[in-house]
């Protein structure tokens, strides 16, 4: 039985392409050169691997089947794709890596993220970006498993990390906050851990594959509900349906329109350092997508834009 494959090559494409732009197989074998003979044989061979009928032979014009003009169709984009294989590999061979994963922690702000990603896309660059959502000792984990080139959001344990450089971007201090309609919203201050027990935790689930993964703020035998994101956090809050930590610099444009009210504690604010990290490639050296990333996080606009660019209500 014969293969398709053996017949649908780019020669085969490019020719069915040619008999569409000339209208006749006549016209079409004088533009590529052929003898009508051949250029029939050829469409009839596709026709014989495929089983089908490309062309209605009734009429004197290479009029195309249902069949043929989907093939048309879809050879039309698989031509298109083979050239920009191509290109990219032509670009690649430049030093751009054909994908960059970057882990971006739930507490980075994704419209910084996306402006940067809208940055990068303007250069026209052959590098794939795949953006992984991530979460606590997730966000580093992503990166030192190899499922991730760049981690954005890590904690101060990457410095400790075999493999691994990284940078600061800054701290985050985290408030205790509650909506205006919560219990709690009317307590008397500072809450203390037996009163904050009685009431609902809102936590967010680490996305670390590999071990029990990172809990703050919890009580032991407190009623939690967990989130998969420090933004779905945020919205439970402000939906009153639990009470809990959140980073001031995502909390603070609902708690000056009200939507959130600002609880002190017996327990001490928290306050975390906030970091990038990359994997160490000495052997081959960094990618140029990986260089320009770095680069910009070399700003110090940039690195607080990631922390404290998130949009209010």
């Amino acid at each position: 039985m014969q293969n398709p494959r053996d017949f649908l090559t780019p020669d085969a494409l490019s020719m069915l392409q040619a008999i569409e732009a000339a209208g006749s197989f006549a016209a079409a074998a004088r533009v590529l050169g052929l003898v009508p003979s051949t250029l029939t044989y050829r469409v009839r061979q596709i026709e014989d691997a495929l089983d089908v009928l490309l062309y209605d032979r009734s009429s004197r014009q290479a009029k195309l089947t249902e069949a043929g003009a989907e093939l048309l169709r879809e050879g039309a984009r698989l031509l298109a794709e083979i050239d920009a294989v191509a290109n990219r590999v032509k670009r690649v061979a430049t030093g751009w890596e054909s994908q960059l994963t970057i882990a971006v922690d739930t507490i980075i702000s994704k419209a910084t993220i996306m402006e940067l990603c809208e940055s990068f896309f303007s250069m026209a660059p052959p590098t794939r970006i795949r953006l992984r959502d991530e979460t606590l000792s997730g966000t580093l984990e992503a990166l030192t498993s190899g499922q991730a080139d760049l981690a954005i959001g890590v904690g101060p344990d990457a410095a400790n990390a075999t493999g691994v450089h990284s940078r600061p971007l800054g701290s985050v201090t985290f408030v205790y906050a509650v909506a205006p309609h919560h219990p709690l919203a009317n307590a008397p201050e500072p809450l203390s851990d037996e009163t904050i027990l009685k009431h609902r935790a809102v936590a967010v689930a680490d996305s670390v594959q590999r071990g029990g993964g990172l809990t703050f703020g919890l009580l032991g035998g407190q009623d939690v509900f967990t989130v998969a994101s420090m933004q779905a956090k945020l919205d439970v809050q402000l939906r009153g349906l639990g009470g809990g930590n959140l980073p001031r610099c995502m909390a603070d444009a609902y708690i000056e329109t009200g939507r959130l009210v600002v609880k002190k504690t017996e327990r001490p604010q928290r306050q975390v350092a906030i970091g990038y990290a990359w994997r160490a490639t000495k052997a081959t050296g960094q990618g140029r997508a990986l260089q320009w990333w770095l680069e910009q996080l070399e700003s110090a606009t940039t690195r607080a834009a990631l922390l404290e660019q998130h949009r209010g209500p």
